[in-house]
Order: C-alpha cells, then sequence, then structure tokens
C-alpha cells in the first residue's frame, strides 16, 4: 500500500489485515524496444482486499487499464509479481491462465459482450455452461434478484435496454461466484440513470454478497461509490483515497491535472 494512504483519507476503514484478494508486487509493463519503448507500470505495488470494492483512476495513458489487465490476467508483465489470491500469474502457462480466468474471475467490460441469440439467463450461464460447472441455484437466484432481472430472464438483448443488458453482464460476472470481479468502464455506454443502477448493483454484490470488485472509470461519480479510489500517473500510483465522494475524487483528479500542467 502506498504512503499517499496516510494522507488520503482513513486507512481505517482499509485495515491492513483484511484478506487479499489479489496483490501487485513491484510490476511493471513496458512496451516495445529502443526509441519506440513505453514504460506503462512502474515498479507498481497495491492490494486488492476482499469483499472491498476498488476504483482505479487516472488520465489517458496513465497505466489504469493495463494494470487492470495484468491483475486479471489478460495482458503479461515484464516484471514483478501479479496474483490472484496465492497464485502467481507469471508461473501459469496458457491453459493454466485461462481455467484460472474461467474459475476465479469475472469481467465486466463497457461493452457489455452478450451473445444475441442467447436469453438473458442463458447469457448469464454461459460460462459455467462452457466449463461444465452447473450454477449454485440458490446463489443464482440470489444474484438475479439483486440486479434486478428476474422477469427479464427470457428476453434477448435485443430486448433489454442498455441499462438492463449491462446488469446482464454484471449477473454473468457474480453468477460464478469468482474470487475478484475486474470491471473496465462498466457505465461507459450507459446514460447517468443506467449508470446510476449499475453501480449500485455492484455495490450491493460487496455490501451483500461479500464479492471484490476492482474497477476502472474515468467518472468521479462512479468513482464515489467505491470503497477506496487508487489514482496513478504515468504507469506510477500517486494516491489513494478511502471512503471516496464524487466531489473529493474530482478535487483530486483537478490537483493531478493542475500539477500535469505545470510540470
Amino acid at each position: 500500500m502506498s504512503h499517499a494512504a496516510a494522507v488520503s483519507g482513513s486507512p481505517g476503514s482499509f485495515a491492513p489485515t483484511r484478506a487479499v484478494a489479489a496483490r501487485a508486487t513491484d510490476l511493471s509493463k513496458v512496451y516495445g524496444q529502443g526509441e519506440t519503448r513505453v514504460v506503462a507500470l512502474d515498479s507498481v505495488s497495491v492490494e486488492f482486499g476482499k469483499a472491498r470494492f476498488t476504483a482505479i483512476m487516472g488520465p489517458s495513458g496513465s497505466g489504469k487499464s493495463t494494470l487492470m489487465h495484468c491483475m486479471a490476467g489478460l495482458d503479461s508483465i515484464s516484471t514483478g509479481s501479479a496474483r490472484i489470491g496465492d497464485v502467481e500469474l507469471g508461473s501459469l502457462n496458457d491453459k493454466q491462465l485461462t481455467r484460472l480466468r474461467r474459475d476465479k474471475i469475472g469481467f465486466i467490460f463497457q461493452a457489455f459482450n452478450l451473445l444475441p441469440t442467447l436469453s438473458a439467463l442463458e447469457n448469464i450461464t454461459l460460462p459455467m455452461d462452457i466449463a461444465g460447472r452447473k450454477p449454485d441455484k440458490g446463489w443464482l437466484n440470489a444474484v438475479i434478484e439483486t440486479v434486478g432481472l428476474s422477469g427479464r430472464l427470457t428476453h434477448r438483448p435485443a430486448q433489454l435496454s442498455g441499462g438492463q443488458q449491462q446488469r446482464v453482464a454484471v449477473a454473468r460476472a457474480l453468477a460464478a461466484q469468482p474470487e475478484i470481479i475486474f470491471a473496465d468502464e462498466p457505465t461507459g455506454n450507459l446514460d447517468s440513470r443506467s449508470g446510476a443502477e449499475v453501480l449500485g448493483f455492484l455495490r450491493e454484490s460487496v455490501r451483500a454478497m461479500d464479492q471484490t470488485v476492482v474497477m476502472v472509470t474515468h467518472d468521479p461519480v462512479a468513482a464515489g461509490y467505491a470503497d477506496r479510489v487508487v489514482f496513478l500517473a504515468d504507469g506510477r500510483i500517486v494516491e489513494e483515497l478511502y471512503e471516496p465522494t464524487a466531489d473529493a475524487v474530482l478535487d483530486r483528479m483537478r490537483l493531478f491535472e493542475a500539477k500535469g500542467r505545470t510540470s
């Protein structure tokens, strides 16, 4: 955890003894060589506690999406370590990595990534169907109830609003009971009302279901739903904010932008 935590809010709200769902240690990601070499992440160390909602923010090119992709096993790392629970991602071969992503991680993307020929329920259970696993019916029903889809399960994506489609994507991520959910701009294609609904469902999944959520966003309002915000700039963690409000997040972002203009 960065030293910034000590000056960015209430560290007591994120106790060091809390179990860790994912951890990066001195993680670096470099693209290209020579004159085209770009350091996307520069020795990042960060923990994501279980049953917590963490937002990752930063200006364009700060490395926030790269960090999430490396932590989720969607992109390789150059140096350092990335772990999901006790599993070191760098120690896994492609087959093992695919299995870990399928069994341990849930994904929510800005594009809903639903199959148009399947019903909402079939889209929700698809990853488990592919894996040959039967869903826990009690958990599945609780997820469907939480995201408010009980009356829409037979509808295909084209029959659903954007907000409802993203709710299906959220339910799909939750249904397999993953250890951690990574969400990349999950409200980016939604209007403010639908976005608030989806963020509320993610917040509720953390509160009521002990889910762990890590969300990349550029939106201070979205970040205000999180327990903690991690700010990146130039591939490094520059600050953390606990129990954030949208106004507090916006103030920090303006401060970073001002520093960027004067540096």
